[in-house]
C-alpha cells in the first residue's frame, strides 16, 4: 500500500539541535506542524536572557526559521500552544506575541507547566501553519 501524500520532516541550518527524538517541524500536504520551540540561540547553543520577553522573541525567531524552511511564514499560523513556567509572565509574553503577529490572530492555548526541559527556560511555543 502506498501513501499518496507522505509527510516530510523539516530540517534547516540555523536552528538549535532538538533535545529529544523529534524533528523541528513536519509537513503533510499543506499543513506545517512546528515542534515546541524554546529560546535557544542557534549561534551559541545557549539560552537567551533570563526574562520571558527576550525568550519569547527567540522562540518566534526559531519558529519563523522552521516555517520559512517549510515554505510558510508567521502570517499563515493557524494555532499556537504556549507553555509558561509562571503565568505571571503572561502579560510580558503576550505583548511580544501580539507584536510578532500584528493584526493576525491565530487560535491559541496558554497553560502554566511545572517545568520545561532547559534550566532557566520560561516559555515554549509550538505552532500549526499552512503553506500555499
Amino acid at each position: 500500500m502506498s501513501d499518496a501524500s507522505p509527510h516530510e520532516p523539516v530540517f534547516t541550518p540555523g536552528l538549535p539541535e532538538p533535545i529529544g527524538p523529534y524533528v523541528p517541524g513536519m509537513v503533510w500536504e499543506r499543513l506545517v506542524i512546528v515542534s515546541g520551540q524554546g529560546a535557544t540561540d542557534p549561534a551559541t547553543g545557549e539560552l537567551v536572557g533570563p526574562d520571558v520577553e527576550t525568550q519569547t522573541e527567540q522562540v518566534f525567531r526559531n519558529i519563523e526559521t522552521i516555517l520559512k524552511a517549510a515554505g510558510s511564514d508567521l502570517s499563515r499560523v493557524l494555532r499556537c500552544g504556549v507553555f509558561l513556567v509562571d503565568l505571571r509572565d503572561f502579560d510580558a509574553m503576550n505583548a511580544v506575541y501580539a507584536r510578532v503577529f500584528g493584526d493576525h490572530r491565530p487560535a491559541r492555548t496558554t497553560v502554566q507547566v511545572a517545568s520545561l526541559p532547559d534550566k532557566g527556560l520560561r516559555v515554549e511555543i509550538d505552532a500549526i501553519a499552512y503553506r500555499l
